[in-house]
């Protein structure tokens, strides 16, 4: 396994230490900063959400530039993307964070193109994620970060920046979910 798909899974091992963080009830004081409240052990998962959140271009930097780019970092790294976003995602409306109706739009549109992802593998094709897919995780990783911080520290301008950016992560998850099967629609002309 090469030096990216390490950074990759690593990833994926962090999802279970930011969900501890996030859920066990841990009593590490709160910190008030920017007229917003944040308990200790929820700044800690947010600052690993974004840590892990920043591996997914250190890994793409590194795969591109060293010609490391293999067919396992194509199929994980949107997988572990998926996985530590729909972790948050989930842990945000458990948090009543996030709407629990714009969360399931966006995990059904990942389990959608995952799926259409299978089906393109089996007939020989794994593709890689395209520049809108790419702005779909960035808009989702900067609408879960700023949610998991509590609007910091927008809040102390009154600026609902954390709910701005679910909104316009909601519209390129659509949006990319769209372009992606039109992409692909040969795939269903050809299907038996």
């Amino acid at each position: 396994m090469n030096l990216p798909n390490k950074i990759t899974v690593s990833r994926i091992l962090l999802i279970p230490v930011f969900l501890i963080l996030m859920l066990v009830p841990f009593d590490w004081g709160t910190l008030h900063y920017f007229g917003a409240d944040l308990k200790v052990a929820h700044f800690a998962g947010a600052i690993l959400f974004i840590i892990a959140s920043v591996t997914d271009w250190v890994d793409g930097y590194f795969a591109r530039k060293y010609n490391l780019v293999t067919n396992m970092g194509k199929f994980l790294d949107p997988l572990a993307d998926k996985l530590l976003v729909s972790a948050a995602l989930i842990v945000l409306v458990e948090m009543k964070l996030a709407p629990s109706w714009i969360v399931i739009l966006i995990i059904s549109r990942e389990f959608a193109v995952t799926g259409l992802r299978l089906i393109l593998a089996g007939s020989g094709e794994v593709v890689a994620a395209n520049m809108l897919g790419k702005i779909k995780t960035w808009t989702q990783i900067i609408a879960i970060s700023a949610l998991l911080l509590n609007n910091m520290p927008f809040s102390a301008i009154n600026v609902p920046f954390a709910d701005i950016m679910l909104w316009v992560a909601l519209i390129f998850t659509v949006w990319s979910g769209w372009d992606y099967f039109y992409l692909n629609r040969g795939i269903f002309k050809h299907s038996k």
